[in-house]
This record gives structure tokens, C-alpha cells and sequence, in this order.
């Protein structure tokens, strides 16, 4: 009898643990999953606020471009009033093959500007751009333009050109157009527009 009380009370201790066991599985299971669960809202809000603060700095970085622009804006008036101002402009023919290398432009004898062109420059007026090369103060009154390139002809040879235009300036600002092609006997190399 007293070996069957003995395997009584093991069986009882054997289910008893394995309740037990059953029952830390579980809770065990259960904080886990809650666990997970709350890691999965944690890197949801983590997620949510990373997309947010992204979105405030684009959002910063846009009205940061929108101010210097405005300052820009407010220096160039500053600088040139539309009273004296001058702005000049450079284009290339769009037919024409001649690649250009620099620009030299005076006013009144007085080196104003000078640019070494880029092939990603080259490309550009090839394209249609436009280069705003200038921008300056001017009396009223008439003025001398001398512009001086220098560049490849389409065949490869060397090419140097100067042209000498006057421009009459009158209250308020003046735009000039500089249209640069390859000398020959059908067009001007360097033309000037008054716009």
C-alpha cells in the first residue's frame, strides 16, 4: 500500500508540475506576445514620428530656399535699382558647331565679366539656354559694349573674335542679349539685341 501511495502522490506531483509548467508556458507566451506586440507599436510610433520629422525638415529646407531666394531678390534691388540697371545675357545659334571656350565682356573699357565655358555649359545653349553673364549699374546715357570670344571652329581651327556695339541707356533697367555664332560670310559672329 504504501507503493501505491507512493505512485500517487508522484502521479499527482507529475501532473501538478506540468500544470505548473503548462501555466509559466502560457504566461510566459502571453508576456512575450505582448512584448512583441508592444515593440510592434514602439517601432510603429518610432516609424510615424521618423516619417514626421522628415517631413518638418523638407518642409524646413523648403522655406529656407524660399527666403534666400526672396533675399536675393531683395539684394539685387538693392544693388542695381531698375533705375541703373543692366543686365546681359549670352545665347549661342542653336545650327551653329562652333564650340566656345570664353567671353570676355567690357563696358566703357572696363572688364565687366569673363567666363570659361563647361561642356555641360556648351550643351546647355546648344539646347536653347540662356547664360545671364552681367548684371551691373549704368548712367543714363550711350555706352560702349566690346565683346571679345574665343572658341574651336566647327573643323577644329582656332577662333578669335571681337565686336564693338554701343547701347543707349535710358531711365530704367536695360536688358542686353549677346548671340554668339561662328564668323562667316552670311552672319555676324557676335550680335547684339537691346531688349
Amino acid at each position: 500500500m504504501n507503493e501505491t501511495m507512493l505512485s500517487y502522490h508522484d502521479s499527482k506531483q507529475a501532473r501538478l508540475m506540468t500544470t505548473i509548467s503548462q501555466w509559466l508556458f502560457m504566461v510566459v507566451f502571453g508576456l512575450s506576445m505582448l512584448m512583441m506586440s508592444g515593440n510592434a507599436h514602439a517601432e510603429e510610433i518610432s516609424k510615424q514620428q521618423v516619417k514626421g520629422l522628415d517631413e518638418q525638415v523638407q518642409e524646413i529646407k523648403s522655406d529656407v530656399l524660399t527666403i534666400a531666394a526672396e533675399l536675393n531678390r531683395l539684394e539685387e534691388r538693392l544693388l542695381y535699382p531698375s533705375n541703373t540697371q543692366v543686365a546681359v545675357f549670352v545665347s549661342l545659334k542653336a545650327e551653329d558647331t562652333f564650340l566656345l571656350d570664353s567671353l570676355e565682356i567690357r563696358m566703357n573699357g572696363e572688364a565687366v565679366a569673363y567666363h570659361l565655358y563647361s561642356y555641360k555649359e556648351l550643351e546647355a545653349f546648344k539646347k536653347g539656354g540662356v547664360q545671364r553673364i552681367y548684371t551691373g549699374n549704368l548712367n543714363s546715357g550711350r555706352h560702349e559694349v566690346q565683346v571679345t570670344m574665343l572658341g574651336k571652329s566647327g573643323g577644329g581651327g582656332d577662333l578669335s573674335h571681337r565686336e564693338s556695339f554701343w547701347i543707349e541707356k535710358s531711365v530704367g533697367p536695360k536688358v542686353v542679349e549677346i548671340n554668339l555664332s561662328s564668323p562667316g560670310l552670311a552672319n555676324e559672329a557676335i550680335e547684339l539685341k537691346e531688349l
